[in-house]
């Protein structure tokens, strides 16, 4: 039989491993035999009863149901690969693997055909949709291998390695059983997946419903299996680790591969120079998933931020590793930095600060959550010169208050709104973080009302704050962010040493609104957040004959303001992009 599944006919099976399942098994038998799969049943050393309903479906369906015995209960990776091996040396090329317990909703089983019979190289597996009957100690105990599981393939390719309803390409499974030694019980599969990763192998991923009935049997020793499931993440950890400069090599193939399909279908008519280009920030595809955000989210209010920070490091690396845009802006940024301050207590560009800047910026990520969850507190934050930010609050007063993307902006909203003491409006550019911004509004119902989403601030933006003003409202919107398209109005300010593009919106606005403007900075010094909040101008005036010139004055102060809170806490700036290219030339990131 040839080892390319691609040159062969598409013939499935199905392969179902039990132990002591013998009133279900029945059931999921026929079901699998009612989409025309015949099926390899593994008894891995079941009770007499259990033994005898298989010796009956046996009897019953001799030219359908192939029965195999383990004589000694040998776990369920063991019946598995027996099973898998059996249907490769009768000639199929593909396996239905599903458990015997009938949790798993067979009506799926066309669709998970459909897809093996369109990519036969691929791995097809169910994503597990529950139940409000799951037991929550489970649930959440498969959170930490699937975090675990994307870190050893450095990919999020395999959204669920724990569920047993999947299609197995047989060829390629049996030349990686025949090379390596797998796990015999729960955890082998997620072994097996992550090995077959590691041979660049295809998955495809189906949700599908699973369903916990009361009083169903479960194998999984939560003690013991717990354990070798950690033993088997130790193992593969290292495996990657040992295998990290091919992996790395390999998606550097990849995104190479996609760059060059992506420049066939009309980008490559702008010229070489184009792709060299950095992109602009607006067009940075939001990383990481908004599943895995989640997880993080549950894993905050189940257990705490403390404990919840130690994953931060694992998942850090992995986008630093795979981030090579983001890496190149935090090195330019701290040299930068360096050039300027010529401190040696200035951090120096390389891998080791581009990780503690990533960190912190993920850190950040978290702390938002915990602001708007309530897990942090007015009493969390120092706030050293509150008596301006209480004066105008009082007053009821509007105002314009710029920010930047330094430290915690959301700090102050949302301990503002928690606490019920202002009105606080986020003006914000949301089309590249949607992912994040829907897990803080499900933390907080006032998270999408005091939001508005723009794509530039000018004229129109401004007659729509302006009643906003006038109602009291704070409007908070920030200042080191280009408009988010490519006629969007700059204004060039000195930064760090280098002119760099600031947006006219802000201040644009401000004129409009006629109302006092001030800077918030909201950084991380020594583990806990210092507000800052001080008075930038009575009112912005442009008039018309100098606006050019108030323009840049005013966008050459706040970048001065910036600089200082840069070098007040270094690793609290996070702009991952080429913070001094020019908008405007900039490259299409999409790709």
């Amino acid at each position: 039989m040839s080892g390319n599944v691609n040159s062969v006919a598409f013939l499935p099976c199905g392969v179902i491993p039990i132990y002591n399942h013998g009133t279900t098994i029945a059931a999921v038998t026929t079901a699998l035999m009612s989409h025309d799969l015949p099926v390899f049943v593994v008894d891995d050393g079941s009770d007499e009863p259990t033994r005898q309903v298989l010796a009956d479906l046996a009897a019953t369906y001799p030219a359908r149901i192939h029965l195999l015995r383990l004589e000694v209960n040998s776990g369920k990776g063991a019946a598995v690969m027996t099973g898998l091996r059996a249907a490769y040396t009768a000639g199929y090329t593909h396996a239905l693997q599903i458990d015997a317990d009938g949790q798993h909703n067979t009506d799926d089983v066309p669709r998970f055909l459909a897809a093996a019979r369109a990519d036969p190289a691929a791995v097809v597996l169910g994503q597990p949709i529950y139940d409000s009957n799951v037991p929550k100690s489970r649930l959440y105990g498969r959170y930490a291998t699937h975090i675990w599981v994307w870190i050893e393939t450095l990919s999020l390719e395999i959204r669920d390695s724990m569920c047993g309803f999947r299609i197995y390409p047989l060829a390629t499974v049996q030349a990686l059983m025949d090379k390596v030694k797998l796990s015999k019980r729960m955890e082998f599969d997620i072994e097996i997946l992550v090995r077959l990763h590691w041979l660049s192998t295809v998955f495809k991923t189906l949700p599908t419903a699973v369903t916990y009935t009361a009083g169903g049997i479960s194998h999984f020793d939560v003690l013991w299996d717990n354990v070798r499931i950690s033993q088997a993440h130790t193992r593969l950890a290292t495996g990657m680790v040992l295998r990290l400069p091919l992996l790395l090599a390999r998606k550097l193939m990849h995104r190479r591969r996609d760059a060059g399909d992506g420049s066939q279908d009309g980008s490559s008519a702008q010229g070489s120079s184009t792709a060299a280009r950095p992109p602009a920030w607006w067009r940075m595809t939001e990383r990481g998933s908004r599943f895995g955000m989640q997880l993080l989210a549950l894993s905050c209010r189940l257990f705490g931020l403390s404990f919840t920070r130690l994953w931060l490091h694992p998942v850090v690396a992995y986008f630093l590793l795979t981030g090579s845009t983001a890496r190149r802006a935090s090195h330019r940024y701290f040299e930068r930095l360096r050039e300027t301050v010529q401190d040696e207590n200035v951090p120096t560009p390389g891998w080791r600060t581009a990780y503690k800047h990533t960190l912190a910026f993920a850190d950040s990520a978290l702390d938002k959550l915990a602001a708007w969850s309530g897990i942090v507190g007015a009493q969390d934050v120092d706030f050293p010169d509150q008596a301006m930010f209480d004066t105008l609050v009082a007053s009821g007063q509007g105002a314009l208050i710029i920010g930047a993307h330094i430290g915690n902006l959301e700090m102050m909203r949302a301990l503002a709104v928690r606490g019920g003491h202002a009105r606080i409006t986020a003006i914000v550019y949301i089309e590249h973080a949607k992912h994040f911004n829907s897990v803080l509004a499900d933390a907080h119902d006032e998270f999408s009302m005091r939001l508005v989403a723009v794509r530039d601030v000018g004229p129109a933006t401004a007659m729509m704050m302006k009643e906003r003003i006038e109602n009291g409202e704070l409007l908070v919107i920030v200042g080191d962010r280009v408009p988010a398209h490519e006629r969007g109005r700059t204004v060039a300010a000195r930064f760090l040493g280098r002119s760099a593009p600031f947006a006219q919106g802000p201040f644009v606005l401000a004129h409009a609104l006629a109302c006092p403007v001030y800077l918030f900075f909201c950084p991380k010094i020594h583990g806990r957040y210092r507000l800052y909040f001080e008075a930038f101008a009575e009112r912005v005036r442009l008039p018309r004959a100098t606006r050019e010139q108030e323009l840049s004055r005013y966008a050459q102060a706040y970048a001065h303001r910036l600089e200082h809170y840069c070098q007040l806490a270094p690793f609290q700036w996070f702009n991952f992009f080429d913070f001094w290219g020019n908008p405007k030339d900039a490259g299409d990131g999409r790709k």
